[in-house]
């Protein structure tokens, strides 16, 4: 991890390599402190101060790290992780070089993008992990629903769609101690202004963007505060233990309950299945072809029909 800061530092932020070498011999806590402070720079595009201006909420983006380019904001917000930051702290790049997906997937997002991870520090059992990414994707979709958007839907686990197209992925990495979950870095990336022509060949027919959907371009800044809101009221019922508010709203905007899908396990052959619905810890509950019922606690479903 060390390692990718100072790719960071080197990549996106144009340090001179004298200065790369003096931070590289610094201790933790002076590393840690550079780190923030580049995170405090002024950047182009996305601005923290027009983020922070009207944003609503008492914790989550009080504490905003924004970025020229990072190789992904979800590796720096878990060495931010570490260093005992704020609990809400986000952790925003302009782009990245390296975004992380599921399965080990990367992709480069470019400029035109909501990049950003949430460090949020909930005090519940890993058990309850799965409902994390569940309710991030309810505060996305009730986002884009804000932003003109009628009908976004949830792919279970981690995409948002709109008409059967992705238009975002979340990725939720968890610091679990003692079977606690400590530290949990949530990573939401939305296509705002981007055209799908800009993405690979193989993507472009399966994938929106919110420019592509409206008709016209929309501020990432107003964007990242309505989301941020829309976080916290979700984070809310999720430390409160409202998890069954969490997953109704979450149920009326699925994408994948009542579709026949391929579920793709680790380490498992794959298989089709009929999806019934999620279970009250976010497992998806579908029936294979021979009629018998599977939990579907990790992996990938691709919609057959």
């Amino acid at each position: 991890m060390h390692e990718e800061i100072i790719n960071l530092l080197k990549n996106g932020n144009k340090l001179p390599e004298d200065a790369i070498d003096e931070i590289d011999n610094l201790d933790i806590n002076q590393f840690s402190t550079t780190i923030k402070e580049l995170g405090k720079q002024e950047t182009e595009h996305i601005k923290s101060s027009k983020i922070s201006k009207n944003l609503n909420t008492t914790y989550i983006g009080k504490n905003l790290y924004v970025y020229n380019e990072v190789n992904s904001t979800n590796t720096v917000a878990k060495f931010l992780s570490m260093q005992n930051v704020e609990n809400g702290t986000v952790v925003i790049s302009e782009k990245q070089k390296k975004g992380k997906g599921r399965s080990g997937k990367y992709w480069e997002s470019p400029l035109g993008g909501v990049w950003l991870s949430i460090i949020f520090k909930p005090n519940v059992d890993q058990s309850k992990f799965p409902l994390i990414t569940l309710a991030t994707g309810v505060a996305v979709a009730k986002t884009l629903e804000k932003a003109g958007i009628e009908n976004p839907e949830i792919k279970w686990p981690n995409d948002i769609m709109i008409d059967g197209k992705k238009v975002c992925g979340i990725l939720t990495e968890s610091v679990a101690k003692n079977n606690t979950i400590k530290n949990v870095v949530i990573g939401v990336g939305i296509d705002v202004n981007l055209e799908t022509s800009q993405f690979p060949i193989e993507l472009q027919k399966i994938t929106t963007t919110l420019k592509e959907e409206l008709g016209r371009e929309y501020d990432e800044n107003l964007l990242i505060q309505i989301f941020l809101e829309e976080f916290e009221k979700i984070s809310e019922l999720f430390n409160n233990e409202e998890y069954e508010t969490i997953l109704k709203e979450w149920r009326k905007r699925s994408y994948t309950i009542g579709k026949i899908v391929e579920v793709r396990k680790p380490f498992n052959p794959n298989f089709d299945a009929y999806v019934l619905g999620i279970d009250k810890e976010g497992a998806l509950i579908v029936e294979k072809t021979d009629g018998t019922l599977e939990k579907v606690i990790s992996g990938e479903c691709i919609i057959k029909s």
